[in-house]
C-alpha cells in the first residue's frame, strides 16, 4: 500500500502516555500512515521516503475522538421536551417512551438513513471510532433491528433492553426483566460485545440494583462485556455494581458518595462522563476534579441521544469539562480519545502510535488547546489519510 507523509504539522499530540503528561505536543514532528496504521512518527527533517504527501500547513493533530457512549440509532423528535426542561421541567427518564414508539414505527431504511446522516455529523467533528447502544424499541425485533444496523457502521455495538420499562409492562416488571434476560438477549447478543443498564433506583423507568444484576450478568453470561448506566439522577448502586462486575465502565457519575470514588479508584472500571446531558438537563455537572485527584481513569463522550443531549460534538465536550467540570484542557483531551478507548477496552486507537490505528483528527487551528478556547466553532474533522480508511472501527 501506499506510505503517506503527513507533514508542516502545527502541533502532534499523541496521547501515547498516560494522563495529561501523555498529550505532550511535538513541534516539527511528521507522521507516516500505511495501510490504515501508523507507520512512522519522529522529526519533520528525518521523515523517510514515501508516496504521498499530506502538507497540513500549520494544522494541529490530534488522535480520533473515541465517543464511548452513544445512541445514534433512533427516529422522532423531542425537542419540545428540551424546551420545557428548560423552563424548569425535571427529568426523570419518561420522555424515552416517545422515542420508542417513533423507533418501532420507523422502517429498516429510514433508520439507517438517520444513522448514515448522524455518523457522517460525527466525523466532521474529529470522531473516528463510536460506541452505539440499542435502547429505544424494548420489544424482540426492533432491539435486534437497531443492533444490526449499528453494527454496519461500528463494531462496539450495546444491547440496552435494559434501558427503561415499556409502558406495557409498567405493570409486570419482573416480566420484562426476563424478557431482557431471555428472548431479547437471545435475539440480540449475536449483534453485540456489550450489555448496559439504566441503573437508576429513584426513576419510575430504570431499574434497580437487583434487576440491573440480572440483566448484566445475564449478558455477561451470553458473552457480552459489561457496562452501567449510573449515578445519573442521584447516588445509587450502580458504580458499585459496575466495579463489582468488572465493567469496562460506568457512565454519567453525576453523584457520586465517598465509597463510589473509592470503589473506582481501586479498580479498572472507567469513570465516563456526559457533561453534554448536564448542559441540557440543567443537572450538576460532574466533579471530574475529585475523581482525577483519586487515581480514577475517566473518559469523556457525548451520549448523543433524542432526550437528554442531542449533541454529537465531542469538542463541546472538551469546552464544557474545561470550564464545568475542574479538567485541563490536556486532561479532557486525553480523556476523550484514550480514555473513551479504554472504557472500550481498545489499545488500538485514541493515540497516536507506531501499530496503532491511523485514526486522526485534524484541527483548524495551531493548538489543541483551541479544542476549549473555541467553543462551538466546528475546528475538528476527522483526516481521511488513505482512500480504504472507512469509518468502521
Amino acid at each position: 500500500m501506499a506510505a503517506t507523509l503527513l507533514d508542516e504539522i502545527g502541533e502532534l499530540v499523541t496521547c501515547r502516555g498516560d494522563g495529561p503528561v501523555g498529550v505532550a505536543p511535538l513541534a516539527d514532528a511528521a507522521v507516516v500512515v500505511e495501510d490504515g496504521m501508523v507507520a512512522w512518527i519522529g522529526p519533520a527533517a528525518q521523515a523517510p521516503p514515501c508516496d504521498v504527501r499530506m502538507p497540513l500547513a500549520g494544522r494541529a493533530v490530534i488522535p480520533g475522538f473515541v465517543d464511548s457512549h452513544s445512541h445514534l440509532v433512533f427516529a422522532g423528535d423531542r425537542a419540545a421536551e428540551f424546551a420545557a426542561r428548560m423552563a424548569g421541567e425535571a427529568y426523570d427518564g419518561g420522555g424515552i417512551a416517545t422515542t420508542v414508539a417513533a423507533t418501532r414505527a420507523a422502517s429498516v431504511d429510514a433508520l439507517r438513513g438517520l444513522l448514515a446522516t448522524r455518523v457522517a455529523e460525527l466525523r466532521a467533528q474529529g470522531t473516528t471510532t463510536i460506541e452505539i447502544k440499542s435502547g429505544y424499541g424494548l420489544d424482540i425485533d426492533t432491539e435486534a433491528r437497531m443492533l444490526r444496523l449499528a453494527a454496519e457502521v461500528t463494531t462496539e455495538t450495546t444491547y440496552l433492553g435494559g434501558h427503561v420499562v415499556p409502558a406495557e409492562y409498567a405493570r409486570e416488571r419482573a416480566a420484562y426483566v426476563k424478557l431482557v434476560c431471555g428472548p431479547m438477549l437471545a435475539a440480540c447478543a449475536p449483534h453485540a460485545r456489550w450489555v448496559d443498564v439504566f441503573c437508576e433506583p429513584g426513576s419510575a423507568h430504570a431499574f434497580d440494583g437487583d434487576e440491573a444484576r440480572a440483566i448484566l450478568t445475564a449478558g455477561m453470561a451470553a458473552g457480552l462485556r459489561p457496562r452501567v448506566h449510573g449515578g445519573q439522577l442521584a447516588p445509587g448502586p450502580g458504580v458499585r455494581l459496575a466495579v463489582e462486575l468488572g465493567a469496562a465502565s460506568v457512565d454519567h457519575c453525576t453523584f457520586l458518595t465517598a465509597a463510589d470514588v473509592d470503589a473506582l479508584a481501586g479498580s479498572t472500571t472507567v469513570a465516563t462522563l456526559l457533561p453534554g446531558v448536564e448542559f441540557s438537563t440543567r443537572s450538576p455537572y460532574p466533579d471530574a476534579r475529585r475523581l482525577l485527584d483519586a487515581g480514577v481513569t475517566v473518559a469523556l463522550a457525548t451520549d448523543c441521544n433524542p432526550g437528554t443531549c442531542f449533541s454529537s460534538s465531542m469538542p463541546l465536550m472538551i469546552a464544557l469539562a474545561v470550564r464545568e467540570m475542574g479538567m485541563t484542557v490536556a486532561e479532557a483531551l486525553w480523556a476523550a480519545t484514550r480514555g473513551g478507548a479504554a472504557a472500550l477496552e481498545r489499545d488500538d486507537i485514541g493515540r497516536i502510535e507506531v501499530g496503532a490505528r491511523a485514526d486522526l483528527a485534524v484541527l483548524d487551528a495551531p493548538s489543541h488547546l483551541h479544542l476549549a478556547y473555541r467553543p462551538g466553532v466546528p475546528i475538528a474533522r476527522a483526516l481521511d489519510v488513505e482512500a480504504q480508511m472507512g469509518w468502521r472501527s
